[in-house]
């Protein structure tokens, strides 16, 4: 890599992580070149320079933003081994993407893409890197199961990964009951749990009333 090279990648960096510092500090009505170039500490002409408009370098910063949330939680999700401690995981996840302000950051992203055009499939696209890695682990955990066989591992993660971004929101106006909501869920897992806990004979039970339930 030339010096050239990497004198640019340095300054590009520099503006998506000055992006995603205005969006969650100052929200996305503050949003213009001059505020993302302060933040960032360069010349307000690089960003047309590096990302042609405001619109695509916020469209980049959010999908440098979510790969960069995603990779780093992706050990934690290799090593979940049940839906219920997905759903923990998920919970502690959430708490320490609330403390870095990255809750906030996603809510501006949302409210971003009704007025910004390259935003709305920006942030589709980084929902999209966590939605994956959530497929992934339910198609593991589910595998064996009875629920395996009955249930979309793909809309399962869309499901979940929906009522995360729906509670996260809910939280900014009603904190008590998001934490309420995130209870739910990590019963609902441990019902999930006590249920694949059950002997053989029990499971098959269950599989045959989800058969006969399904064909109706």
């Amino acid at each position: 890599m030339s010096p050239e090279t990497a004198k640019s990648q340095e300054t590009k960096t520099k503006l998506l992580e000055g992006a995603l510092r205005t969006l969650t500090e100052q929200g996305i009505a503050k949003v213009s070149a001059r505020t993302i170039a302060t933040a960032a500490g360069v010349n307000q002409a690089l960003v047309f320079y590096h990302f042609g408009s405001v619109d695509e370098l916020l469209a980049a910063a959010c999908r440098y933003g979510a790969e960069r949330s995603v990779a780093r939680y992706r050990p934690r999700f290799s090593a979940v081994t049940s839906l219920s401690e997905l759903l923990a995981v998920g919970r502690q996840i959430h708490e320490a993407e609330q403390e870095g302000g990255h809750v906030a950051l996603l809510g501006q992203l949302l409210a971003g893409a009704q007025t910004h055009d390259t935003l709305g499939p920006a942030t589709a696209a980084g929902l999209e890197l966590w939605i994956v890695e959530i497929e992934d682990v339910l198609r593991r955990v589910l595998a064996g199961t009875p629920f395996g066989e009955f249930t979309d591992p793909a809309g399962l993660a869309r499901a979940v990964a929906a009522s995360f971004v729906g509670i996260e929101l809910y939280e900014g106006v009603d904190a008590a009951g998001a934490n309420a909501a995130l209870d739910a869920l990590e019963q609902l897992g441990l019902l999930v749990a006590a249920l694949e806990e059950l002997g053989p004979v029990a499971q098959r039970a269950v599989r045959h009333h989800l058969r006969r339930t399904s064909r109706r």
